[in-house]
């Protein structure tokens, strides 16, 4: 059993965060550390991709099945092809509609891999992100099972002691998770309805223009 840490809080105004604790927090996650954030849906628990020390802590911190891959948080969608996925037409018309915002797109990688890609509308989480500069896991930050938590205590609930820092900026806005739509297939199938209604997406999506 992991020995326990101590996860510190950090409150960031979410309309100004400070630069000082954006940079400490982006530090821990390229060294290996699990920050939680907050998103315009719920909070989410960060994790450095590239780092498979840190990725297997994730799926330990939220008792996770292994199978099961993480959404790739992104600030910027040309992250989409540095990662190994093509920008379909379908994704192109999704990402101008509605990120920033909640919803979680899933492509094909060129080696056939499925990966998921969300690009969140909430200053914190951008700019946290953006300061990180590697690919990031991000979760909802609770154990599977139990309701994505909204607030910074609902996310000590569940991770306190799992994770190293917890960016406070207060609930979150929309307090529901993001909708996920799989562009890998076709016709586009919606996975999991959230704050995007799957009628009106799909119905987006598919309409001839």
């Amino acid at each position: 059993m992991r020995k326990k840490i101590a996860t510190v809080v950090v409150k960031v105004d979410p309309k100004d965060p400070d630069p000082k604790a954006i940079a400490a927090a982006a530090k821990a996650i390229r060294r290996g550390a699990l920050v939680a954030f907050p998103t315009e849906t719920v909070y989410g628990v960060a994790a450095n991709l590239l780092d498979r020390k840190a990725v297997d802590r994730l799926y330990e911190a939220k008792k996770r099945f292994r199978g099961k891959p993480f959404t790739v948080h992104i600030a910027d969608a040309k992250a989409i092809r540095a990662m190994g996925c093509a920008v379909t037409k379908k994704a192109r018309r999704a990402i101008d509609r509605y990120w920033p915002g909640p919803l979680t797109i899933i492509l094909k990688s060129k080696d056939g891999r499925k990966v998921g890609f969300r690009m969140p509308a909430n200053r914190v989480a951008l700019e946290l992100l953006r300061a990180a500069a590697v690919p990031v896991a991000a979760p909802s930050a609770n154990t599977s099972g139990e309701a994505p938590p909204t607030d910074a205590d609902s996310v000590l609930a569940g991770l306190d002691g799992a994770i190293e820092m917890l960016l406070d900026s207060g609930p979150t806005e929309i307090g529901v998770e993001s909708t996920v739509v799989d562009l890998a297939v076709e016709p586009p199938r919606v996975l999991r309805e959230g704050a995007v209604k799957a009628r009106t997406l799909l119905k987006f999506l598919t309409e001839k223009r």
